[in-house]
């Protein structure tokens, strides 16, 4: 579950570039339909068939909260998976466009498009929609991260498919990717609020040391598994990590 803290600001859909843009955008993500002319949804553009899969672009998107009051939140683990990627793979989150905060880079030899969108978790959809249709990234390469309550705290879940799980950010991204459940997730266990504790209060607080300490090593854990998968796709290694984070905090 998630919630609405603020209304998000109207859309920024040019492109702007906060410092020096990477001199390889051009080479990893040749210019498209202008942002404003865009008909088509993205789960309608066609598998690149003669491209070799392995070079077919992947947009990363990480959800959460713009802003420092929801720093190192709960409800801000996506953004914060996102900012690690960025600083293991040495890309620079430098640049605005379609209410985002985007880097361009690679893994390996795949190029990435790293995403933090600034419209709020509950409408990050009105982001990343516009942004897969004008990099013209299928549906089956983009990777959305987010929060997830029903997971013990810094359990991570790497699926190919599936629902929202009453995720409203992840909601909103489906509707805005013709509500297709072919879109790969990372979710990141925060576990569940404790006693009565409304479940607001709880996405919106910071984590105790221990269970930081759990979330970074967590992030850590992520990225691997975030490469693994842009260089591999869905392969036996992604299963093997999935079910060594089901049991990882269970004593033999």
């Amino acid at each position: 579950m998630s919630l609405a803290v603020a209304t998000p600001a109207s859309a920024h859909l040019s492109p702007r570039t906060i410092s020096s843009p990477d001199p390889r955008r051009s080479l990893l993500f040749p210019p498209a339909a202008p942002l404003h002319r865009r008909l088509a949804v993205v789960a309608s553009v066609p598998d690149p068939a003669a491209r070799p899969a392995e070079y077919t672009p992947w947009l990363i998107a990480g959800l959460g909260n713009p802003g420092n009051k929801y720093h190192g939140t709960r409800h801000n683990v996506g953004f914060e998976m996102v900012d690690r990627i960025a600083r293991d793979e040495g890309i620079s989150m430098n640049t605005i466009q379609s209410k985002s905060l985007l880097g361009v880079g690679s893994i390996g030899e795949v190029p990435v498009l790293l995403v933090k969108p600034q419209s709020y978790i509950n409408y990050s959809g009105e982001a990343i929609g516009p942004l897969a249709a004008y990099y013209q990234v299928p549906l089956r390469h983009i990777l959305v991260i987010y929060d997830e309550m029903s997971l013990p705290n810094g359990v991570l879940r790497l699926q190919r498919k599936g629902g929202h799980g009453r995720h409203n950010g992840l909601q909103n991204v489906m509707e805005h990717l013709d509500s297709s459940r072919e879109l790969p997730r990372l979710s990141i266990g925060i576990g569940s609020p404790p006693g009565k504790m409304d479940t607001r209060a709880f996405l919106l607080q910071k984590f105790s040391l221990e269970d930081r300490l759990q979330i970074d090593t967590a992030l850590e854990q992520g990225v691997d598994a975030v490469r693994t998968l842009v260089l591999k796709g869905f392969s036996g290694s992604i299963e093997r990590f999935n079910l060594v984070q089901k049991y990882k905090f269970h004593s033999v």
